[in-house]
């Protein structure tokens, strides 16, 4: 069976916390319309604040991507991976992974703080967004409703 995999990551500083730059990140896309690609590889778009969130799109081998996939009983088991150094926000519970059946789709969105090594930087951020599709799908999937949604966001101050 198909899985489409697109990982969406928004990257930003201080700087676009609050007030006219908040408003712009916030208005950054959460998914795209996919290019054609071999099955084997995720649609990856990244977005920085220092390029004014314009987004860049690429290519990654799935096995590269941070999300488990597994297919068993013809579902689709969906669970993104948290690194260990991705300590904030805490996570305590996390959400259960989602199953897919052919014809659905997810959106799992997460976010981080980041401090530097020594301290002497201020804090960065950013926000993964997976957009998985079990089955055979069109393009413009993604700029849809999805099937399930889990919002795994918390508070990064």
């Amino acid at each position: 069976m198909e899985i489409t995999v697109q990982w969406i990551r928004t990257s930003w500083t201080k700087k676009s916390r609050g007030g006219e730059e908040a408003a712009h990140r916030n208005a950054a896309p959460v998914g795209f319309a996919l290019p054609g690609m071999a099955p084997s590889l995720a649609h990856v778009v990244r977005m920085y604040e220092r390029d004014g969130f314009a987004p860049r799109d690429g290519q990654e081998d799935l096995r590269r991507v941070n999300v488990q996939l597994r297919e068993t009983g013809g579902r689709l088991r969906v669970q993104p991976r948290i690194e260990p150094l991705c300590a904030i926000p805490p996570r305590p519970r996390r959400p259960p992974a989602v199953h897919l059946v052919p014809g659905q789709w997810i959106r799992w969105q997460l976010n981080y703080r980041f401090s530097s090594a020594a301290g002497m930087q201020d804090w960065s951020y950013w926000m993964d967004t997976f957009n998985i599709a079990y089955g055979p799908v069109d393009a413009d999937v993604f700029l849809s409703e999805p099937t399930a949604y889990v919002d795994e966001r918390g508070p990064v101050r």
